[in-house]
C-alpha cells in the first residue's frame, strides 16, 4: 500500500500543481505511476462541475463562469500539457526534418505558431463552454467532466505503447521505470468504465464524446510516427489538450443539435 501511495503522491507531483507529501523518484515509485494519471482528470472534473453548480446557484454571468471553467484544467495542472500543445505546434509548423522538429521541441522560446496556437486553444474552449454553459446542458458538462480522465487513459496508454521518439526523453524515463502491460490494462479498463458512464448519462452525446476522443486518438499516433518517429512529453500533451478541446467542441455542437 505504501509503494501505491508513494505512486499516486508521484503522478500528482508530476502532473499537477496539487500539493502533495513528498516522494523519492524512484522505479519503484513510479512503477504504477501511470495508473494515478487519470486521477488529476477527476479533479479537474469535480471542480469544473463545481464552478458549473455555483455559477447556477448564484446566478454569476455567463462569461465569468466560461472563464473560470477554462481555467480550471491550466490552474490544476499548472499548464505542463498546454506548454507541450505550443512547443509541438512551432515544430509541426517549421516543415523541418525530423531531427530539427525533435530540438525545436527542446526550445524554451515560444515562436509565432505557438503564439497562434494559445490563441487558438483558449478562444476554442470558451466558444465551447460558452455554448455549454446552460442548466439544459448539465449532462453535456458531466460527460465532459468525464472527460478529463478519458484523455489521460489515452495520453497514457500512448506513452506506455507507442514507440518513443527520444531514448533519452522523459517520456522513454517513464515508460522504462513504469510496469507497462499491468499500467496499460488498468488504463484499458477506465477507459471502458469511463465510455459507460458517459453513454449512461446520455448515449448520443457521450457516444460522440468518446468516438472523437478515439478519432484524435488516431490522429496523435498519425502525428507522432510521421513527423517524428515516436512519441514524447510534448506530444503526449498537445494529444491531451487537443482530445479535451475536441470533446468540448463535439458535445457543444451535439448537445445543441440533439436536444434532450
Amino acid at each position: 500500500m505504501k509503494s501505491l501511495w508513494n505512486n499516486f503522491k508521484v503522478a500528482f507531483a508530476m502532473f499537477s500543481k496539487i500539493p502533495m507529501p513528498r516522494a523519492d523518484w524512484t522505479k519503484e515509485n513510479m512503477k504504477y505511476m501511470f495508473c494515478f494519471f487519470p486521477f488529476i482528470g477527476t479533479v479537474i472534473g469535480a471542480l469544473t462541475m463545481l464552478a458549473v453548480y455555483a455559477g447556477l446557484y448564484f446566478g454569476f454571468q455567463p462569461g465569468f463562469v466560461t472563464a473560470v471553467l477554462v481555467l480550471v484544467p491550466v490552474f490544476v495542472t499548472g499548464g505542463i500539457h498546454v506548454d507541450g500543445l505550443l512547443d509541438t505546434s512551432d515544430a509541426l509548423s517549421s516543415w523541418q526534418e525530423r531531427a530539427r522538429r525533435l530540438e525545436i521541441l527542446k526550445d524554451s522560446h515560444a515562436g509565432a505558431f505557438a503564439v497562434i496556437t494559445a490563441a487558438v486553444y483558449f478562444i476554442t474552449w470558451y466558444g465551447a463552454y460558452s455554448q455549454l454553459y446552460t442548466s439544459e446542458n448539465i449532462k453535456a458538462i458531466g460527460i465532459m467532466s468525464l472527460g478529463f480522465m478519458v484523455s489521460r487513459c489515452l495520453s497514457g496508454i500512448g506513452v506506455i505503447v507507442f514507440p518513443k521518439a527520444k531514448a533519452d526523453g522523459t517520456v522513454a524515463e517513464f515508460s522504462r521505470n513504469s510496469s507497462d502491460v499491468i499500467s496499460r490494462n488498468i488504463l484499458i479498463l477506465y477507459l471502458v468504465f469511463l465510455a459507460a458512464a458517459m453513454i449512461w448519462i446520455q448515449p448520443v452525446w457521450g457516444i460522440a464524446a468518446i468516438v472523437g476522443a478515439l478519432v484524435i486518438f488516431v490522429y496523435y499516433h498519425h502525428i507522432a510516427m510521421k513527423y517524428f518517429g515516436g512519441t514524447t512529453g510534448d506530444i503526449s500533451g498537445f494529444f491531451l489538450c487537443i482530445c479535451e478541446v475536441g470533446m468540448a467542441v463535439i458535445l457543444a455542437v451535439v448537445s445543441n443539435v440533439f436536444v434532450m
